[in-house]
């Protein structure tokens, strides 16, 4: 995949809440099964009005889709009963958190409902408002909040590839968050990386601060050619960054004396289903270069460069093994 060629659509400022509560009480209307003709044409003219109010509609569109796969969210019977007040209020509350209040991300995978996600296997450009460039790689989400005071991107899963502009409506600083601190960037570009333990940020060009969330944690500034990582707690000193660390934007996959079971967990983000080692081959050690936009090919050439077998039980459940003799 060429990233040179993907569209990049402006990102649009994130929704009021006011416009997205109007959003929300329509579409729970217009999901009673209840809504008379007077109201359906009411809700039609509302979101005729305005482009941001047709836009909260989609989202909340999307939202109620989502929630399908966690209905234990809502209360039973979203649908039918929906206009009885008690019912009627926890629905609207509950969809209007999910397209509004970041801290109710935490209630289930809600980054699935990030303003810009890829999935597995893509990756996406996107156009900041501020005329800079970000790149999500495989299976990654982001929120984008542009304020009077900041620029601000919080990845919720995945990894980014951000290139800064200057601020030319202010003097904001541009900041990347994620569970574990803030990194503000200081005229750059820099790759931001989130997992359960904690964030990576390897800085290609210029600089950047992290500050861990911890209030008592030490600031630590990262120059070009250099990584670190940090919890909420702690900032690691910076190292030098991996080579060809921004590699992935070009599709491919760098190994240099790797081992298999770290090869594999870091193919495995680029394909569905299940991926597995065995014990006794989880140390073999390979180097070379992957395209990751046919890992099954990668899987095959596995089986030519080491002494292992690359065992399919079906198309999403693929085990590497020692090679039978």
């Amino acid at each position: 995949m060429n990233t040179a060629n993907l569209p990049t659509p402006p990102i649009p400022t994130p929704l009021s809440r006011q416009i997205a509560r109007q959003a929300v009480e329509w579409f729970l209307i217009e999901q009673s099964g209840q809504a008379t003709p007077d109201e359906l044409a009411a809700s039609a003219r509302w979101r005729a009005r305005d482009p941001e109010h047709l836009r909260a509609w989609h989202k909340v569109q999307q939202v109620s889709g989502q929630l399908e796969h966690a209905a234990a969210l809502l209360p039973p019977g979203m649908a039918a009963p929906v206009l009885r007040r008690p019912q009627r209020r926890a629905a609207m509350q509950a969809l209007l958190a999910l397209m509004t209040v970041p801290a109710a991300w935490m209630l289930y995978r809600q980054d699935m409902l990030a303003d810009y996600s890829s999935a597995i296997g893509q990756r996406r450009a996107l156009s900041l408002p501020d005329g800079g460039r970000l790149l999500l790689d495989t299976d990654s989400a982001v929120d984008v909040a542009y304020t009077r005071n900041e620029r601000l991107l919080i990845l919720r899963r995945g990894v980014l590839l951000v290139e800064t502009r200057p601020d030319h409506a202010g003097n904001r600083p541009f900041i990347v968050a994620t569970r574990h601190g803030r990194i503000r960037a200081l005229g750059t570009r820099f790759i931001v990386r989130v997992d359960d333990a904690g964030s990576n940020v390897t800085v290609l060009e210029h600089a950047v601060q992290i500050a861990p969330r911890a209030p008592s944690a030490t600031v630590r500034r990262v120059e070009a050619g250099w990584q670190s990582r940090f919890d909420a707690d702690h900032a690691s000193l910076p190292v030098t960054a991996k080579p060809q660390a921004d590699a992935w934007t070009q599709g491919m996959l760098m190994a240099q004396d790797m081992r298999l079971d770290t090869f594999a967990a870091e193919l495995a983000r680029y394909r569905p289903g299940l991926l597995r080692v065995e014990p006794e081959v989880a140390g073999l050690r390979l180097s070379g270069a992957f395209r990751l936009d046919d890992t099954d090919t990668v899987l095959d050439n596995l089986a030519r460069m080491l002494p292992v077998d690359v065992l399919y039980r079906s198309r999403y459940w693929v085990t590497i093994a020692a090679a039978k003799k």
